[in-house]
């Protein structure tokens, strides 16, 4: 497959290119950047330096891919990366940053569509299947996992992880760890589980819908600390894998140490009586 360079693109002589790849008109492709095949620049897109990417992304006008991460601490001097999967669609105005630390990746997975506006932060860590929503933000140090929705101008703040298959209302916000397959509504506020993503997802099996149920229950409708309920979903020896990744998820959310002590969001019948998903976990 041949590569399309249009006469007005600026793409530096140290980039790499792969087959069948398109530069649109006054796109730009800094050096040290690897683009894999089949990929297409549309007019006015920028890819910056210490940018890879793997096949099929289609990156729209006026987005920034691989820009410096927007930290007073960064080192203009320091090679951090932005490393992006296959299959991706950044549309317009898209802005994702490389890491701040050295040698360290912000790392985008593949499948994933930004829409128009959305913002991936320094050091962030986007799965497969993803989509960021009109004006939709992630901080940096942020984890977000396979299949997780934000709808428009919903943020994510800087040190959270946003379970698989989270859906986040529109200009909805988590300051606190999001559990796999819940809604998020609000601030920090979740509505229930996400059934029309549950029902959709191929993978999930009735069983293992039930079993993720249960796992909400002990979590946010039962009489239990958060502590209690990992213990009560600890018995639970027969549980599959996605309800084992929320289990595993509270875990890690639990014994989070700073800055990613952040703690779990409230439920409706939690946020009446009072929180009890803070930060202590207790």
């Amino acid at each position: 497959m041949a590569t399309k360079i249009h006469e007005t693109a600026v793409v530096d002589v140290s980039a790499q290119l792969g087959g069948g790849v398109i530069v649109g008109p006054h796109a730009v492709v800094e050096s040290d950047v690897v683009i894999g095949e089949a990929c297409e620049l549309l007019a006015g897109a920028v890819v910056r330096r210490y940018t890879t990417m793997g096949a099929g992304n289609v990156v729209h006008p006026f987005a920034v891919l691989g820009g410096e991460p927007q930290d007073y601490k960064f080192d203009p001097g320091e090679k951090t990366y932005l490393r992006i999967g296959s299959g991706n669609i950044f549309r317009e105005g898209v802005t994702i940053n490389r890491a701040t630390t050295s040698g360290g990746a912000t790392v985008i997975g593949s499948g994933c569509f930004f829409m128009t506006g959305s913002h991936v932060g320094h050091d962030s860590v986007v799965g497969d299947r993803v989509v960021l929503t009109n004006s939709a933000a992630l901080a940096g140090h942020c984890e977000i996992a396979d299949g997780a929705i934000l709808s428009a101008f919903a943020v994510v703040h800087q040190f959270c992880r946003v379970g698989e298959l989270v859906m986040m209302r529109g200009f909805s916000g988590a300051g606190q760890h999001v559990p796999p397959f819940v809604m998020l509504g609000g601030v920090n506020y979740v509505v229930g589980l996400n059934s029309v993503g549950l029902r959709r997802a191929d993978y999930i099996t009735d069983a293992d819908h039930k079993q993720i149920k249960e796992a909400y229950r002990l979590l946010y409708r039962s009489s239990l600390t958060p502590t209690e309920a990992l213990a009560e979903m600890d018995a639970c020896d027969d549980w599959g894998a996605p309800a084992g990744r929320f289990r595993d998820f509270i875990r890690r959310a639990l014994s989070a140490k700073p800055p990613y002590n952040r703690g779990l969001p409230t439920a409706r019948t939690a946020q009446r009586a009072g929180s009890r998903l803070g930060r202590s976990g207790a």
